[in-house]
């Protein structure tokens, strides 16, 4: 094993999601308005779209995914405003964070163990977010883009978590076969299915995420302190 992949949201970035989808909705609602959107139209239709990223097959993009089928819902003027969506990344969303994110130091410690010891680095936050997005998220958890050999997008990605499709477009993409990797997440449900593919797992249980109550002892698991002493213990790998 010398690959490591992190889940973000949840993971390397604590977070309480309910609130934090709250205050991204309003924050695009405010900034959609003045484009004549209708709030809850909007929020509708941004989760028709992420609804349509989670069952992508593979033949389109998740960007190009996401706005067609909000689209249908809202009308297909809505990829007009791309630009719009960016700088709402650069600027409103970060409003977001003092009221739903906790960072915390040992997310950049874990990361700068690692290197330390030579394995590749792959941020597997799920690609439903463009990239304006994952390096603000990225950003709050003190985290540096070079560090990640492989950033998964809206705009690079054809599927999402929890299709195992994911796994294996970043497997292709950084040139690994699964009992290469590691994958460290918080939700047993899109991180922990990695190990169907044959990689080893983490699971993260500061902001657990289990929705089917699955029994949480067939992985290894801890907080993400646990995990730093983890990643301590881990031998020196060379590419």
């Amino acid at each position: 094993m010398d690959t490591v992949l992190f889940d973000l949201d949840g993971t390397l970035l604590p977070l309480e999601m309910d609130t934090f989808m709250e205050a991204y909705f309003r924050e695009l609602s405010l900034k959609c308005v003045s484009l004549g959107f209708e709030p809850r139209s909007l929020v509708h239709a941004v989760l028709v779209g992420v609804e349509a990223m989670q069952n992508n097959d593979g033949s389109l993009s998740n960007e190009e995914r996401f706005f067609q089928a909000a689209g249908e819902v809202i009308g297909q003027g809505i990829r007009d405003h791309k630009p719009v969506f960016r700088e709402f990344y650069l600027n409103e969303f970060h409003r977001v964070k003092d009221e739903a994110v906790q960072p915390t130091p040992l997310a950049a410690q874990c990361i700068a163990a690692l290197k330390e010891k030579g394995y590749q680095l792959v941020l597997a936050t799920n690609a439903i977010f463009p990239r304006e997005g994952i390096l603000a998220r990225m950003a709050w958890a003190g985290l540096q883009p070079e560090d990640f050999a492989l950033i998964t997008t809206y705009e690079e990605f054809s599927y999402a978590k929890p299709n195992l499709g994911y796994y294996r477009e970043i497997l292709l993409r950084i040139g690994k076969q699964p009992q290469d990797c590691l994958m460290v997440g918080n939700d047993v449900t899109e991180d922990m299915c990695a190990a169907e593919l044959g990689m080893d797992t983490f699971l993260i249980t500061d902001c657990l995420i289990n929705k089917d109550n699955v029994d949480i002892s067939q992985f290894t698991h801890g907080t993400l302190a646990d995990f730093y002493y983890y990643a301590l213990a881990l031998p020196v790998v060379g590419h």
